[in-house]
């Protein structure tokens, strides 16, 4: 008989079975739990209210906070605690000494709001950018003004100077005159012939301030270029924090959005000693918009000199100092004008963020166009710059801030939240921050305090009792993820230079949010896309890494502690440094395999270019290739080089196999550990998946674990191949070892489903929790949505748990298990068979098995379905109840324009369509 339905991986399984086997699943930590950002709003906090709230996020299947300081909420403001201050540091204390007593983790920023500074900021201290005056001047003329800042923002500060002054004629000539300038700003210089265009450039600042700072954490944004600003900075917590850590597992700063920072007041000294040249004659080719092959080379060492400070003036001090507090540090690295990967690298935790929402495949999953960003959307190989810093240099965890800005306020179910987190998960990111839960007074009513740019994760959120389904779902993921190593087999080389050669603007700073103009375009981001939609696994790597890799056993390292890789690939580019390729070569020396998309032309920046540039061309002639079909190709010393402009055909060459799994349209990531290997597979493509799937390692022995509900079983398996029953929008892990546990039963595949049972009967609705009052209970002749009741207003305003119940009358009992179907669900329920909890339903398909609940005979069926707090949200705007009132930034909507709910459609809530119940006979 055909199968009509395959049954969700959640129910197709069987219990625990055995409990003397051997549990697959890896032991779990508190880092395998999720763990959420926790804003402190305008830090009023008591012990009272953290307790409660951490013990609020324990009991739902949270590992850990970090905690944000933020503006607070108006008339709380004898509530405040000054950050830092003893009274806010006890409250820390008690935070992480309740948290440990929970098991629970406590991150902290460095910081309130973004970007790190305050108070302890000062003017000398403070994020810097160059401001450019310009003059013309003849031959024969006496200069018409005085060279000084004409800035009127500035006026007031005390550190402003001036740090290079050059004139230019006609013919490009150049003349330094920085020393020709006196205190007053007169210039002693007369112009020779021609007429002349004099650069005057200025140590200014940008007098950005901390967005959204906390009491206590106003102040000027830091200068990340300087080392003095950094240390300078840390002595605060130094002083507060003294000889202890105060049970900080790692210090996080949040992404770099310092804005028109793009110098620092020693700059010119740290260009000299890196790039090896005086950038004083060529000031006018980084600060004009002239677009020629200098202005690309000045541009490009000037760039990269951003990168080196802020790497080594900031990047590292903030991890060394970390390390001196016996504590770890996270940083999100993205937006800043350095080199991703080595800024990654750099830390403990690199971090990533999702901004925004996805488009999936998935047959039901809810999308409303008007509900989401309209521009930003989460990139997966965008994610892959921190996980590659992390599994190149061999770090345990790499983290995402994860839901920022995924719907409308009040309208993300934690459905729509699935397939988001497992395209991080997919993109090698194994530790997730939601973003994220505000801390609220227990005196402070419905819907409590609220940041304004995430998802509610908050006991307030009508939806908070299914909550446990998605912690416990990722939980089970992590707990692989976390495990072992990294098994991806290639490294590409981020082709940085290109970005930096550019001619146009001045800083490059490396966003999540204009992806669409660095990254999307480049030959670098197609092979990645391309190659992972084929099923390779890859992590990228930059210059420093190359040049600290070796080889063993032909295998390309990083670090002692990193993954191993069988294929260094260069994409396509225009430009690579020649000690870069050296250093590519020396790899193949030793046994590596080497894909050039294409030779490499030319070198970046204008020291002794000419120089370099015959050096690259040298090297690369060193290469002794032969045509070998479509494929130039060399032996170099005990590895391989290949030139080929199709990577695909490249590796089929080099005989490195693909996963051919993903021709299903399925995706993986991969984790290998001691005698065997994981792989965490989903289906996000529209169609079930019932077949065998091939895989390149099955071991002796394969075991199918499902992560929603922790159920396992050994596997069929068939030349290299596994057989799975996957619908769309499911997930399942695959454990392949070369040991052989006998104690596993085997895994139940469906072998066909019977007609299914309609619940058409009538059913009894009434109300559990919520608000702003309970709904009168009452009768339903047909199953349907409690907003149905238009002539109810209680109906349309309430957000909260409404529960359907009625009975079945199953003839005869003999299927091996029954799938209970929900065909429309808003939003999540828990189902409860003859008393007893079946589980909960919060994903699509939105299913569930009660064979072991359900009896012959008469069965009482209760469904307790929550739905989302928008109608509670537009009744309160409707009414004009406030419950909004913060300082800074008061409430915005997506769009961030000022929020108002009144116009909302009221969104549907409860049950509706078919409820099936479905027989269903497993394999033998």
């Amino acid at each position: 008989m055909k199968i009509k339905n395959i049954v969700k991986l959640s129910v197709l399984c069987f219990a625990f079975g055995n409990l003397s086997a051997q549990n697959p699943w890896p032991r779990t930590t508190e880092t395998a739990k999720p763990w959420t950002r926790w804003w402190w709003m305008g830090n009023a906090v008591d012990e009272k209210g953290l307790d409660k709230q951490l013990t609020t996020l324990n009991k739902a299947g949270f590992g850990g906070v970090e905690i944000v300081p933020i503006y607070g909420a108006k008339g709380f403001e004898k509530q405040y605690h000054t950050y830092l201050s003893p009274e806010w540091m006890k409250m820390l204390q008690f935070t992480t000494n309740k948290a440990k007593s929970l098991n629970m983790g406590v991150d902290m920023a460095v910081g309130t709001g973004w970007p790190i500074g305050g108070p302890q900021v000062d003017e000398q201290d403070a994020a810097t950018k160059m401001i450019v005056q310009t003059y013309t001047i003849a031959s024969g003329e006496k200069f018409p003004e005085k060279i000084i800042l004409k800035d009127e923002k500035h006026k007031n500060l005390k550190t402003i100077k001036l740090d290079i002054v050059t004139a230019y004629n006609e013919k490009n000539e150049a003349v330094v005159l920085t020393d020709k300038v006196n205190a007053d700003g007169s210039l002693n210089w007369k112009p020779a012939l021609g007429k002349w265009t004099v650069y005057a450039v200025f140590v200014g600042k940008t007098l950005q301030k901390v967005k959204r700072a906390a009491p206590g954490g106003e102040g000027y944004t830091l200068d990340h270029f300087s080392p003095d600003a950094t240390q300078d900075y840390l002595k605060t917590f130094d002083q507060a924090f003294g000889n202890s850590n105060y049970g900080i597992r790692s210090f996080f700063n949040d992404s770099y959005e310092v804005y028109n920072a793009d110098w620092t007041p020693d700059f010119l000294n740290e260009f000299r000693k890196r790039r090896g040249y005086d950038l004083s004659p060529y000031i006018k080719y980084l600060v004009s918009n002239e677009e020629n092959e200098i202005a690309g080379r000045v541009k490009s060492d000037y760039r990269e000199t951003l990168s080196e400070l802020i790497l080594n003036n900031f990047t590292k001090d903030f991890t060394n100092w970390a390390h001196s507090k016996n504590s770890k540090n996270t940083n999100q690295a993205h937006g800043s004008p350095g080199n991703l990967l080595d800024l990654y690298a750099a830390v403990d935790i690199p971090e990533s963020e999702t901004f925004g929402s996805s488009i999936f495949e998935i047959p039901g999953l809810k999308r409303d166009t008007a509900d989401i960003q309209k521009s930003d959307m989460p990139d997966f190989n965008m994610l892959k710059f921190a996980s590659s810093a992390a599994n190149v240099t061999g770090k345990r965890l790499t983290s995402n801030e994860t839901f920022t800005w995924l719907t409308e306020h009040f309208k993300t179910s934690w459905s729509q939240a699935k397939p988001e987190v497992e395209q991080v998960f997919l993109s090698g990111i194994n530790h997730i921050f939601y973003h994220g839960t505000t801390y609220t007074p227990s005196d402070v009513p419905f819907p409590g305090w609220l940041f304004y740019a995430s998802v509610n994760f908050v006991p307030e959120n009508s939806l908070w009792p299914h909550l446990k389904g998605l912690n416990s779902y990722i939980e089970r993921v992590q707990s692989v993820l976390q495990s072992g190593k990294s098994d991806n087999e290639l490294l590409m080389y981020w082709p940085i230079y290109d970005q930096w050669a550019s001619p146009k603007g001045k800083d490059v700073a490396f966003k999540i949010h204009n992806i669409e103009k660095w990254l999307h375009p480049t030959d670098f981001y197609k092979n990645l896309d391309k190659l992972g939609k084929s099923g390779y696994s890859l992590d990228m790597v930059s210059d420093k890494m190359i040049s600290e890799a070796k080889l063993d056993n032909q295998n390309i390292q990083v670090s002692k502690e990193g993954g191993f890789y069988k294929v260094l690939i260069i994409p396509q580019l225009n430009y690579l440094p020649e000690s870069t390729l050296k250093n590519i070569l020396n790899l193949a020396q030793n046994g590596a395999s080497i894909i050039f998309q294409n030779e490499p032309k030319n070198i970046p920046g204008y020291f002794e270019a000419d120089k370099r540039r015959a050096e690259l061309h040298s090297l690369w002639k060193s290469i002794p290739f032969q045509q070998n079909g479509n494929v130039k190709s060399a032996t170099f010393g005990k590895g391989k080089i290949i030139l080929i402009s199709d990577v695909e055909k490249g590796l089929e060459y080099l005989k490195i196999e693909r996963e051919k799994l993903t021709d299903t349209g399925l995706k993986f990531v991969r984790r290998k550990f001691d005698g065997g290997k994981y792989y965490y597979i989903v289906n996000h493509t529209s169609k079930e998946i019932n077949r065998n799937i091939p895989l390149n390692f099955v071991g002796k022995q394969v075991v199918l674990m499902n992560s929603e509900n922790g159920n396992y079983g050994i596997a069929e398996t068939q030349n290299n191949s596994v057989k799975i029953q996957l619908k769309s929008g499911e997930s399942l892990i695959i454990k392949a070892s070369e040991t052989v546990d006998n104690s596993f039963v085997k895994w139940k595949y469906i072998e066909k489903t019977e007609a299914p049972i309609i619940l058409n009967q009538s059913w009894q609705l009434s109300f559990k929790e919520g608000g702003p009052e309970l709904p009168k209970s009452r009768t339903l002749t047909k199953l349907q949505p409690w907003t149905n009741f238009t002539e109810y207003a209680q109906t349309q305003s309430f957000s909260g748990t409404g529960v359907y119940t009625t009975t079945l009358n199953l003839k005869k009992k003999n299927a091996d298990d029954y799938l209970f179907n929900l065909d429309k669900l808003y939003e999540s329920a828990t189902v409860i068979v003859n008393g007893k909890e079946a589980g909960i339903v919060w994903s699509n398909p939105f299913e569930i098995n009660i064979g072991k609940y359900i009896k012959k005979g008469k069965n009482t069926i209760t469904i307790e379905v929550s739905n989302l707090m928008a109608n509670r949200i537009r009744y309160m705007d409707q009414n004009k109840i406030e419950w909004r009132n913060y300082h800074e930034i008061n409430f915005v909507n997506i769009n961030y324009k000022p929020f108002d709910a009144s116009n909302w459609k009221v969104q549907p809530s409860g049950l509706d369509g078919e409820i099936q119940l479905i027989p269903i006979h497993y394999s033998k």
